[in-house]
């Protein structure tokens, strides 16, 4: 696998800092004329429609299809749209892609890996699945290897709606609708074990993947979970930020908490100033990138009215949202990956988080790049965590003896 190839392709697809682009207008969708529909944004492509009213379905059910023209890949592709959840219950749609190896299913079905994508944006524009071809190289390590890939745009990526960016459940539930849904996606032969993995952002949908797995999707057999650098250690995130070329992930959490939660539990007049408020118009529009830049030249300080952290409304929904106070271990072996220059989410909280997680007796290693940084680490540690992920598929005990190149490996001490 060419390094170079996947960095460029991880940072339009893991970090963001590529627009997402249009799709072809060769592809054809698998469903008939649905009547009325409505866009997160007109710009979309017709498959982005979702049917108005949305017909009643359950939590993975599919509602529409199209087979994607992907170049190089080594199986087959297709954009899906699936019922999910949102965090008051309510039947949305969601968008994302399945991916299929090539040749026979083993006995059981293809094993599947749903991959929980890192930080994009909030803007539909910024949905993944609109982009696929960057998706293809890191995707045929995976197919190679012999699973069905799904990957989740999360909820209101693509679909009408702010995204709840850095919404644990939310994010969690998107990632796995979509192994529901693959149990029924025609030729998928998929089985129902499955591995989430993620980073970044979706480092922290992983952790909350596996921590309501058991409950909300009893019906498939979560395996174990791998989140690398996942966002902990919220109620500090804030002052972390004011400095960093990050800065706009703070706008972009308080809009999506306020999307999430409403006014009563997120006011944002409470932590943003007419200034910060009127940053916030970008956020619907620019994928992360853009904001990076529209945002280099501004004083944070002047924008924020207060620090999230010292509002109890706001200081409740951070600690909610975060991994490091989960009160009961994911009941499956998890792994985090993390770069030792890791520019976007530092390594000392890995660290917390990992310590956090040996308290509460979470089955995890922790392995620790020391030169890589945030979108660096996964070239390196990728053939090890797919060592890693076959081992669990397989039984294997805790801790796992594999110990990456360059990597300083952790087990909490009772595991």
């Amino acid at each position: 696998m060419a390094i170079k190839r996947l960095l460029a392709i991880l940072l339009a697809t893991v970090l963001g800092f590529a627009a997402v682009g249009c799709s072809s207008d060769d592809q054809k969708s698998s469903s008939a004329n649905v009547g009325a529909v409505v866009k997160g944004s007109p710009d979309l492509p017709d498959f982005y429609g979702v049917p108005d009213p949305l017909p009643a379905g359950k939590p993975g059910q599919l509602i529409n299809s199209e087979s994607v023209d992907a170049p190089g890949l080594n199986g087959t592709m297709s954009r899906v749209m699936y019922h999910s959840t949102n965090i008051n219950g309510q039947d949305i749609a969601v968008t994302g892609l399945i991916l299929i190896p090539k040749g026979t299913a083993p006995s059981g079905g293809w094993p599947i890996i749903t991959w929980a994508h890192g930080t994009t944006g909030i803007a539909d524009a910024c949905a993944p699945s609109l982009k696929p071809d960057e998706f293809v190289t890191l995707a045929n390590g995976l197919l190679d290897a012999g699973y069905l890939v799904v990957a989740t745009d999360y909820e209101g990526l693509g679909t009408p709606g702010r995204h709840p960016y850095i919404v644990g459940e939310s994010q969690a539930r998107g990632t796995l609708d979509i192994v529901r849904m693959a149990q029924t996606f025609p030729n998928a032969n998929a089985s129902k074990r499955y591995v989430v993995w993620g980073h970044s952002q979706g480092g922290h949908a992983a952790m909350f993947a596996g921590y309501i797995a058991k409950t909300y999707a009893p019906e498939i057999e979560l395996v174990a979970d791998v989140a690398g650098a996942p966002p902990s250690q919220l109620l500090l995130i804030n002052a972390a930020l004011q400095t960093s070329p990050y800065k706009h992930y703070i706008a972009m959490v308080a809009a999506a908490m306020n999307a999430a939660y409403g006014d009563q539990k997120a006011d944002l007049t409470q932590v943003l100033t007419p200034e910060g408020l009127d940053f916030l118009k970008n956020i619907d529009t620019m994928c992360s990138g853009d904001l990076g830049k529209a945002a280099a030249g501004l004083d944070f300080t002047k924008l924020q009215k207060a620090d999230p952290s010292t509002i109890p409304t706001w200081n409740q929904l951070l600690k909610d949202n975060d991994p490091g106070t989960f009160t009961a271990p994911i009941p499956v072996p998890l792994l985090i990956i993390h770069g030792g220059n890791d520019e976007q989410i530092p390594v000392v909280s890995s660290a917390a988080l990992f310590d956090q997680l040996c308290k509460i007796g979470q089955v995890q290693q922790r392995w620790v790049f020391a030169d890589q940084s945030h979108a660096g680490v996964i070239a390196p540690s990728f053939s090890s965590m797919i060592s890693w992920i076959g081992n669990r598929f397989a039984g294997k005990p805790m801790p796992d003896p594999i110990t990456p190149t360059g990597a300083v490996v952790q087990s909490c001490p009772s595991s």
